[in-house]
């Protein structure tokens, strides 16, 4: 079992920073592939970024070049760097756990193991 706690969402202007945080619980996080995923109103959840447990890495389009996903596997913790912010980022974003990193790219929220409950990040125009 794998136990995920999202923070650091809050109100962010456009054009500002936020570092979303996810914490995870058990002592095999380092062999799982972690994601960070987004659901804004009214939309589907999306994937945004993910991370294999070596560090390869990879990110939806819309925030190439803005977010960078990172892991450190001896603090159980899992970052999203998110710089240029935009309005259209406004969403419930969502850290995810699954051994395949097919998976997490694939983007297929429900094939997912674990999920934290979500972080809200807002940013006004």
């Amino acid at each position: 079992q794998v136990q995920l706690v999202e923070s650091g969402g809050g109100l962010v202007q456009a054009g500002g920073s936020l570092r979303l945080s996810c914490a995870a619980s058990g002592r095999t996080f380092s062999r799982y592939a972690m994601g960070w995923f987004r659901q804004a109103p009214g939309k589907e959840r999306e994937l945004v970024a993910g991370i294999r447990s070596g560090g390869v890495t990879y990110y939806a389009d819309s925030v190439k070049g803005r977010f960078t996903i990172s892991r450190d596997n001896s603090k159980n913790l899992v970052y999203l760097q998110m710089n240029s912010l935009k309005p259209e980022d406004t969403a419930v974003y969502y850290c995810a756990a699954d051994f395949s990193f097919g998976t997490v790219v694939a983007g297929t929220s429900s094939s997912m193991d674990y999920w934290g409950k979500g972080t809200l990040v807002t940013v006004s125009s």
